[in-house]
């Protein structure tokens, strides 16, 4: 019986139809993964953040570095430079125990809301290091949220009343907003609690 004269076309086409389908297969493999990979956690879904660097740092060491840093994240974003320097003025405020310096970074509505004497007696023994900026984000309205994470030693009684230790790791989002032109930390809104755990 002679061969059938379609047989070399359908050779012909086999490789072709087969690199077709094994490319349509890795793509919407990597399609897929895109699709339903986890999300990176952040304060809004979980309330977890990522734990800062200070986990391999000696109990001697603690709280860290008082400098304030950026993830690759959150450099790229577009305010990130007045950001990191108003934070770095927030924490160094706490640090040095400067009342005056710390109501520069919050709003006037924040800065009204605690006396001085409270402010000393809440900020007595804290002082706080490791801190690292991972996200900045617009929340609607013009205003941001940085998600941060940092450490903070203190005597345990000034601690948290669920958490009265001596070092104790933070993982929160700070609202930000624009007064007078100028970012500003505004009030965490009542029933947020940051996350926060006794350092190992």
């Amino acid at each position: 019986m002679p061969a059938s004269p379609f047989a070399p076309a359908r050779g012909r086409w086999l490789l072709p139809a087969l690199i077709v389908v094994v490319s349509l297969t890795v793509g919407g493999g990597l399609l897929a993964r895109e699709v339903y990979r986890k999300p990176d956690a952040t304060a809004g879904d979980t309330g977890v953040i990522a734990t800062p660097t200070s986990t391999s740092l000696a109990p001697e060491q603690q709280p860290g570095s008082p400098a304030v840093e950026m993830t690759p994240d959150a450099a790229a974003h577009p305010h990130a430079e007045g950001v990191r320097a108003l934070l770095q003025n927030y924490f160094d405020a706490i640090n040095a125990r400067n009342y005056e310096l710390w109501k520069t970074t919050v709003t006037k509505d924040r800065a009204q809301s605690k006396s001085k004497v409270e402010w000393e007696a809440d900020y007595s023994s804290t002082r706080d290091g490791s801190i690292l900026v991972y996200r900045i984000e617009a929340t609607g309205d013009g205003l941001l949220q940085s998600l941060l994470g940092f450490t903070s030693t203190q005597d345990p009684k000034d601690g948290p009343v669920d958490l009265q230790e001596g070092c104790i790791r933070w993982h929160l989002a700070l609202p930000m907003v624009l007064e007078s032109g100028v970012w500003k930390l505004d009030t965490v809104p009542t029933g947020t609690t940051p996350m926060h755990e006794r350092c190992n």
